[in-house]
């Protein structure tokens, strides 16, 4: 699991959200929560080039919520890294963020799994 998450808001541009990102290796953004009752969404940087980039969409014309997904499929901190693997494989996902208590703890992926879950068995 990677702790470095950025958050945007989904009212943000794209271009702002990009500006602001504090990790450089990040592929992912958590958009924030608008009040307790809403849910966390997400933007992948796949989403931007699929949505934005191919469509010639102007960056600074286009906000998150216009490319996110909400309601993000969120992981517990303890699940079991088979069961991750096996519910990221039926729902196609590549990435997740980790929640625990209504907070983001960081996100996981595909490849964490492989390097850090394998390797500790």
């Amino acid at each position: 699991m990677k702790t470095d998450v950025d958050t945007v808001d989904g009212m943000d541009t794209v271009e702002a959200a990009l500006q602001k990102m504090d990790h450089v290796e990040t592929k992912t953004l958590i958009v924030d929560k608008r009040d307790e009752n809403d849910a966390y969404g997400i933007v992948m940087f796949s989403d931007i080039a699929r949505k934005v980039l191919a469509k010639d969409r102007p960056p600074a014309r286009v906000n998150i919520y216009e490319v996110m997904t909400k309601p993000v499929i969120s992981v517990e901190p303890d699940m079991d890294i088979r069961y991750c693997a096996r519910l990221f494989d039926r729902l196609h996902l590549s990435r997740a963020p980790v929640i625990s208590q209504g907070k983001v703890l960081g996100v996981v992926s595909f490849s964490d799994m492989v390097v850090k879950g394998i390797r500790k068995r």
